[in-house]
């Protein structure tokens, strides 16, 4: 009864633990974007590729602890006691007992002791297999090696970064809580995806969702935010929405082709993933620097003063590689489900900051928009 209650009261608090670090994460990729608007508003610093460029590639200190943790586990086995010797072999002058020295018992003492150990079935190896996965999916599905999970942390590079790179793009022109609020649309777009491609189901719940998700985004995108207080709307706003609507259409491709590539995310070794995509980042996207800058797109440069140097690292650091990691963790202490739809607080937390910190008024029609994207953010991850 004591060890019941205590393992209860354990499971209680590694959940609150989960919940506050959710909040954490909520608040950190909040003020994330709130100090990216300030590089690429009041710092001059519009260069959104190279801090994509520079977030994604903090991915690969993931790889440290992976390491780290190999060569503790190869030291463990080092210093493990080598195993005790087989025993040895009975001498050779002992007689083996053969049927004739064994006693004959009556029929009926037949059953229990002739059944044999192991019963040995008709079937093939092969259709055991398949009748395993069928009543044991999570047994059935191994884990993913690491050959494997560095595949597939190379292929996804590209979509990662393109997700990323377009949602920190828009912060360029337009505010927070629309990029926010048009970004957490990915929900919908992964249901729609998915549907295209066996992986999700469709019910009369989502389609409401797809509805309102639809009618919030169009009033979103129509009546944007008012001047108020002084502060002016951002002009050519409609671009930002269209670069935030972008990044949530390749986020809902990438949750899509990975969840059809693993099936469950427990067979997939997060911290490895998430390292090879940095490191494929560094190695395979640099080249975007000289093409953008012969296009004119983003002219290369480096932060020209501490202070910008400080706010990039940091945005690095704590906006990406920490609240990634938090972000993980939180998962692994609720569920992907609490952690979802808890990430939908960056909404209403965006728009405050936007009224607080920038003097920007919202419409009627724009809360209105914002409500009903939050309600289909909700009703389709439910």
């Amino acid at each position: 009864m004591v060890e019941t209650q205590a393992a209860g009261a354990f499971g209680l608090g590694r959940r609150a633990l989960g919940l506050v670090l959710l909040l954490c994460v909520v608040f950190i990729w909040v003020a994330s974007s709130f100090l990216v608007s300030n590089l690429f508003g009041e710092q001059e610093f519009n260069q959104p590729f190279f801090i994509t460029y520079l977030n994604t590639g903090t991915f690969s200190l993931y790889l440290v602890g992976t390491l780290a943790s190999h060569i503790c586990r190869g030291c463990a086995k080092q210093q493990q006691p080598p195993p005790p010797p087989p025993p040895p072999p009975p001498p050779a002058t002992e007689r083996l007992r053969t049927s004739d020295d064994m006693p004959r018992s009556s029929s009926s003492d037949t059953a229990p002791e002739a059944l044999p150990l192991v019963r040995r079935s008709s079937t093939s190896g092969e259709e055991e297999l398949r009748n395993v996965a069928h009543v044991y999916p999570d047994i059935a599905q191994d884990k993913l090696g690491t050959r494997e999970t560095v595949r597939l942390g190379v292929q996804f590079c590209v979509l990662w970064f393109a997700a990323n790179v377009t949602q920190n793009a828009s912060l360029a022109y337009t505010t927070v809580a629309s990029s926010s609020i048009l970004c957490a649309t990915s929900g919908l777009f992964t249901l729609l995806i998915g549907a295209a491609g066996g992986v999700e189901q469709l019910n009369a719940t989502r389609l409401c969702a797809v509805a309102a998700s639809i009618a919030g985004v169009y009033s979103i995108v129509k009546y944007g935010t008012n001047e108020s207080h002084g502060a002016s709307t951002m002009a050519h706003a409609w671009i930002g929405d269209l670069l935030a609507l972008s990044s949530a259409a390749l986020y809902g491709c990438y949750t899509t082709l990975l969840k059809r590539k693993i099936g469950d995310e427990s067979r997939l070794d997060a911290p490895l993933f998430f390292g090879s995509v940095g490191v494929a980042n560094i190695v395979l996207l640099w080249p975007g620097f000289p093409l953008l800058h012969k296009l004119g797109v983003e002219r290369f440069q480096v932060p020209a003063s501490p202070r910008i140097w400080g706010m990039v690292v940091v945005n690095a650091l704590v906006g990406t590689f920490v609240s990634d990691y938090l972000w993980l963790q939180s998962m692994l202490m609720t569920s992907p489900l609490v952690v979802t739809l808890g990430l939908s607080l960056t909404i209403p937390l965006s728009m405050a900051g936007d009224i607080v910190l920038k003097g920007l008024g919202v419409s009627l029609p724009y809360c209105v928009g914002a409500v009903l994207v939050l309600s289909g953010f909700i009703a389709a991850n439910l």
